[in-house]
This record gives structure tokens, C-alpha cells and sequence, in this order.
């Protein structure tokens, strides 16, 4: 997002409604795609029904805005309960006494009408909640991590394709197969992004060895060489839980992947298509990820490597917001905003460069790396503990950079995203660190 910190109050209200206003257009387009019954029809027991997750944005945007910031009558109170993402499993969501598809779009335009009218009264300021309108933005990136979501039950969902976009931009040609990145300290996370949400505070330095890291996300015909290998069946590349996971779920590719005699074939939004060789690879989980960099005698970056690699420059000794400068995201910069419905070729985005050399690190693929998601020393929970804290611990891996789904206002340098390791249906890949040998420092 834009600094925020440089806007006057009126410039304040309207950058909010704004993103309000663009943030639900994604949501009506992805939930006006498809048919009431598509709407209630649970696609995997790993996603809520697309009308769950439409009426639960609202929710949260009422108890958010309508009650704790604008202290007005509560709209819905009776569905509380029924759109708590911690008290029904997914799995779990359809036998709910859920709000049917129009009344789940009356009930958040509702919602949303309130939330314009207090909009325009509330202070930007004297609370910390609404200081430089945080609890405004954390809706705008609350609804859009939810059309990620969506979208992602797009891909799940069986049938003909619901949704369009244009192709992605093609590579601009050769790259180095990676880049170093010298040792030192860097500044990690934020106290200044106004919109930033808890995990990534507070901004702290921190001291990271010279590394090597992959100048692209590893690509489709990459992996593909490592299932030809024998990669899957190789034992020495699992670790040991990950050995576990493969047996459990008979993995043999990533997750969509199949096979047409010599060809691998995926299915995408829809269509069955061929596998591109030269985009990065994604459905796949973190054990497939570590699997393959110890195949290719290399590692996955941690966290604090990826984010060095993808801020820090050393030209200024400063950490930036994205890896190209201070800047919002464009088109010509990343792969974000569900513009592309696939990753685009490895190499792409040359003015979305970091320092380092590295391309891609924001949008196309979320990166595994090898770092449990923990929290930044000094950390304090805000607005509310489950946001983040409860998440705690080596059960989750971070991820970063977002993807094609991914949108602007839940992305830069330091947006710090988690999940199982096992998990395939997300938009993710990765790409591979290596520590440099004596020769090399």
C-alpha cells in the first residue's frame, strides 16, 4: 500500500473506500461467476462453501467496523457464531444453517453501507485501532486473503471454467541460475508500514550469512526432472515427517499434475492444458519443496534469508518495502491481483528486480521456506490474539511473496504468511538457497 503516513485525513477516507469499493468487486466477481448451487456446493473438505466465505467477510467487517469502531447497532448478531472461523472446522461448514446466496449479498451490502457512512465521521486518529484507519485496512486485507481463498476453490471446483484472464507477460530472456547475497545485518519487518499487521512487528535487525539464492522461483521442467529421477521414491531426499506425509497421501508430482503418455498434463481454473515448462512450479507442499532442494544439493532460504534477498540494499544500507523500491505494485512490477489466472514464466518482471538480482520474489508463487512461523522479538498481539499468536509455533511454515491471487494490499516485503506443510491446494511453490562452499565467501 501507498505510504500512508503522507496522506491527509480527507486523502485518508477516500484511498479507504477506494480499496473498500476495489476489494469487493473482486469478491462479486468471483462469487457471481458460478450458480447458487455452485455457491452452497462444498468443492473439497479442505474450503468452506464460496458463500461461507462471502458472508463471513461481512461478518467480520460488522464486528470490526459497524460495532467496535463506529459503535452502532449490530446488523446480524444471531450469525455470530455461525461465521467464526475458529468455532466450525471447514469440513464441517456445510451442515450449517448458513445465509443462502442472496441473502448472504443483501447482508454484506448492508454491512457495507454502514461501514461508508461511519467512514466519513471516524477520527484517523487518538485510538489506536483507527490510527491511519488500521482497522480499515485489516478488512480491505481480510476480505482480499478470503478472494485468495476463493479463488483457490475455483481450482478446485469441478466443471467448465468460470473465470477469465489475460496471459501473463513472457520472460525477458537468460538470467544467472542465482545470485549471492552478502552476510550482514539487515532491518526485518516494520514499525512504520501503517497497514501491517502484528506478525511483522516489530522492525528489528537482524544478521544473516552471506547466502546463494535462486534468481527465479524453481520452475515446472525442474521438478519435473526430479520426479523423473526418481525423486518421489528416494528417501534421502524426505525428511523423516515428510517421508510420512508422502506415504499417507500417495504423493507422485504436484498436486493438479497427471499424465498423458510422455507428457504431463495439469488441470487449471477449468481448462486441461499441458504443463509449461518455464513457469514456476506451485501446488506443492513444503516437504515436496525440501524434498527437491536436497535433491538439488541445495536448501530452502528461512525466512530472514528470503526477506534480506528481497528489501535489503545495500547501495543504502536500507530495507525497502518491495524489492524494486518504495513503490506501490504495478502491472510491470509483479504478478499480483488475480490479473493472470497462472504464474508467468520464470525471469519475468525485470523492473521488479531486488538489488540482489532476483526476480519474482513478489507475486506469481508463494515461497516455502524453511523457517517455523514465530514470533518477531517484541512482538504484541493486536487487534486480537487470533490473528496471529495462536499460530505459534513449528507446526506452521512461513511463506512469502505472494502470488498471482494475491492482492496488493496483502503483500510487500514483510506480509508474513503460514500454513501446514502439507498443504497443496494453495498457490505455492518455491525457490532454493544454497550456503556458499570456503572457496566462495
Amino acid at each position: 500500500m501507498k505510504d500512508l503516513q503522507e496522506l491527509g485525513t480527507e486523502d485518508l477516507r477516500e484511498h479507504v473506500a477506494a480499496e473498500l469499493a476495489r476489494t469487493r468487486q473482486r469478491s462479486a466477481q468471483l462469487t457471481d461467476a458460478v450458480d447458487d448451487e455452485e455457491l452452497v456446493k462444498q468443492h473439497s473438505p479442505l474450503m468452506s462453501p464460496l458463500v461461507w466465505d462471502l458472508a463471513h467477510v461481512g461478518s467480520q467487517e460488522e464486528l470490526w467496523l459497524v460495532r467496535d469502531v463506529g459503535g452502532r447497532e449490530a446488523v446480524r448478531p444471531d450469525i455470530d457464531d455461525l461465521y467464526d472461523a475458529f468455532q466450525h472446522r471447514r469440513a464441517d461448514r456445510p451442515e450449517l444453517p448458513l445465509l443462502g446466496p442472496r441473502e448472504a449479498r443483501d447482508y454484506i451490502a448492508t454491512v457495507r453501507d454502514k461501514v461508508f457512512d461511519l467512514l466519513d465521521e471516524t477520527p484517523m486518529e487518538g485510538r489506536r485501532l483507527v490510527e491511519r484507519a488500521f482497522a480499515f485496512g485489516m478488512i480491505v486485507q481480510h476480505e482480499q486473503q478470503h478472494d485468495e481463498t476463493m479463488l483457490a476453490t475455483h481450482q478446485l471446483r469441478d466443471g467448465p471454467p468460470a473465470l477469465t484472464a489475460e496471459p501473463p507477460p513472457r520472460s525477458s530472456g537468460a538470467l544467472p541460475a542465482e545470485v549471492f547475497v552478502p552476510g550482514g545485518p539487515f532491518t526485518m519487518g516494520t514499525s512504520t508500514e501503517a497497514w501491517a499487521l502484528d506478525n511483522e512487528r516489530p522492525a528489528h535487525e537482524v544478521h544473516v550469512d552471506a547466502f546463494h539464492l535462486d534468481t527465479a522461483p524453481v520452475t515446472n521442467a525442474e521438478f519435473a526432472r526430479f520426479i523423473d529421477a526418481g525423486g518421489y521414491h528416494d528417501p534421502r531426499w524426505w525428511s523423516e515427517a515428510g517421508q510420512r506425509y508422502r506415504h499417507k497421501a500417495s504423493l507422485e508430482a504436484p498436486r493438479f499434475w497427471f499424465r498423458d503418455g510422455q507428457r504431463w498434463m495439469r488441470r487449471r481454473f477449468g481448462h486441461v492444458e499441458e504443463v509449461p515448462g518455464d513457469e514456476p512450479v506451485m501446488h506443492v507442499s513444503f516437504y515436496e519443496a525440501e524434498a527437491y532442494a536436497a535433491w538439488a544439493g541445495k536448501r530452502l532460504p528461512t525466512e530472514s534469508e528470503w526477506e534480506k534477498a528481497a528489501r535489503y540494499d545495500p547501495g543504502t544500507g536500507r530495507s525497502r518495502r518491495y524489492p524494486w523500491g518504495d513503490e506501490d505494485p504495478t502491472p510491470e512490477h509483479a504478478n499480483l491481483g488475480q490479473q493472470h489466472l497462472q504464474p508467468a514464466p520464470a525471469g519475468a518482471y525485470p523492473l521488479g528486480e531486488a538489488p540482489c538480482g532476483a526476480r519474482q520474489l513478489i507475486g506469481d508463487v508463494w515461497e516455502w521456506t524453511s523457517s517455523d512461523f514465530l514470533p518477531y522479538p517484541g512482538f504484541a498481539a493486536f487487534p486480537y490474539r487470533e490473528y496471529s499468536e495462536v499460530f505459534f509455533g513449528s507446526d506452521h511454515k512461513v511463506l512469502r511473496g505472494g502470488s498471482f491471487g494475491t492482492d496488493r494490499s496483502a503483500c510487500r516485503g514483510t506480509f508474513r504468511n503460514w500454513d501446514f506443510p502439507i498443504r497443496r491446494q494453495i498457490f505455492a511453490g518455491f525457490r532454493c538457497a544454497r550456503t556458499p562452499s570456503g572457496d566462495e565467501r
